[in-house]
């Protein structure tokens, strides 16, 4: 197997992506309940992007940043309520670069 031949990783592949954060407007926000639902804690690992985890009081936080836009958290969060979910402003998001 030459290096071209060689599979690329996942990360190297999202490094790729280009990010335009549109500061002080994340287009997924979460609704805190007085307790953080399965269903959100989920997202900790199951999120492509890996933009949910756990802050230091155990608590579910969000870092829109990469995200790549593709509404996981959205189904998952659907039926408690706890993510609002919109696309970006306009120029803002994720920018695909294939190859």
């Amino acid at each position: 197997m030459t290096a071209k031949d060689k599979p690329v990783r996942m990360e190297e592949r999202l490094y790729q992506n280009r990010y335009m954060v549109d500061e002080g407007r994340p287009h997924v926000r979460i609704h805190h309940q007085a307790e953080d639902s399965p269903q959100l804690k989920t997202l900790t690992r199951i999120c492509p992007a890996g933009c949910y985890a756990l802050d230091e009081n155990g608590r579910v936080q969000v870092a829109a940043d990469g995200c790549m836009e593709c509404g996981t958290c959205r189904i998952v969060c659907q039926a408690t309520g706890e993510i609002e979910w919109s696309y970006p402003r306009g120029g803002y998001g994720i920018l695909f670069k294939f190859g």
